[in-house]
């Protein structure tokens, strides 16, 4: 016998309630990163922000209602004047424990990209450019040295930042 359950338009009060104290007790947050490949001279586009010691990949937050490549293009633009001209390609995805124990990072892998003007040194980011990836500057984080080799020497690739 087959049995029927007739769906409700909203899901009950006590489940909505439930939903949103998770959402407030639980928060999670997504953030991406953007791995801009020079590949004519084998290079990888790094910045080195004013408030954390480093270089790093250029990214950072997604904004609500926005999706992790809206965010990325936006934070190449804002970090590095880097525009996509293709679709990135989504390399990997990342628990970072560092920043919280419910951040979570996307890896996307660009190759089709035109910088518009070199990045002036502003607030956020003391210095932004180019380095051979075999050539990392002094100081470049763990977490993007385990990209890179991840990315370009086949390293297995690790759930954490």
């Amino acid at each position: 016998m087959n049995v029927t359950i007739p769906q409700r338009p909203w899901p009950p009060l006590s489940a909505r309630l439930f939903h949103f104290w998770l959402r407030l007790s639980r928060p999670m947050t997504l953030g991406m990163r953007g791995v801009v490949y020079d590949q004519e001279n084998h290079a990888v586009f790094l910045v080195r922000h004013t408030y954390v010691k480093g270089w790093h990949f250029p990214g950072g937050g997604v904004e609500p209602g926005e999706s992790t490549e809206a965010a990325l293009a936006r934070e190449l633009v804002e970090e590095g004047n880097i525009e996509l001209l293709a679709r990135p390609e989504l390399k990997s995805f990342h628990f970072n424990r560092m920043a919280s124990n419910r951040d979570h990072v996307a890896v996307y892998l660009i190759t089709r990209f035109r910088q518009t003007h070199p990045h002036v040194p502003d607030r956020e980011i003391a210095e932004a450019r180019f380095f051979p990836v075999d050539a990392l500057p002094a100081g470049t984080s763990e977490g993007t040295r385990r990209r890179i080799a991840e990315i370009f020497e086949d390293a297995p690739v690790s759930d954490e930042w």
